[in-house]
């Protein structure tokens, strides 16, 4: 975990976040992409700085990539949603984030190995019958 509150100089420090704020009507989302202090509600409305504005019914990104450097140099941290925003933008490099919840946990696949022991197999009818005595 990331330390959330630090003493500098006499003064009280919070972490900064760069997160999605909601906007929009009832089934119309759009999002600002927002600087606030990671202890904010996201409906707080008390922000840093509007960083930009991201529309998911016809992705549209609006983005201020200088702004968002700079807020990233202070050490302030992108939410994953935020994070794989900028990836796809290209003002941050790196891979994306799975920000997805996951249901199961994933196995892992065993080689597929086919060699059986000689000794679980069973004879066939023809071989019992060539075996058999002859009357």
């Amino acid at each position: 975990m990331y330390l959330t509150i630090a003493l500098v100089f006499g003064k009280i420090v919070r972490m900064l976040k760069i997160r999605l704020q909601r906007t929009g009507r009832v089934h119309e989302p759009t999002f600002r992409v927002v600087v606030t202090d990671s202890k904010n509600s996201t409906k707080s409305g008390r922000v840093k700085e509007v960083l930009g504005s991201y529309d998911p019914r016809v992705n549209k990104v609006v983005l201020d990539a200088d702004r968002i450097k700079y807020w990233m140099s202070v050490g302030a941290l992108a939410s994953g949603t935020v994070h794989n925003l900028l990836v796809t933008n290209k003002i941050v490099s790196g891979k994306k984030i799975n920000v997805l919840p996951q249901k199961t946990v994933v196995k892992k696949e065993e080689p597929a190995t086919e060699a059986k022991p000689a000794s679980t197999e069973t004879p066939k009818a023809e071989d019992k019958v060539a075996d058999a005595p002859a009357q």
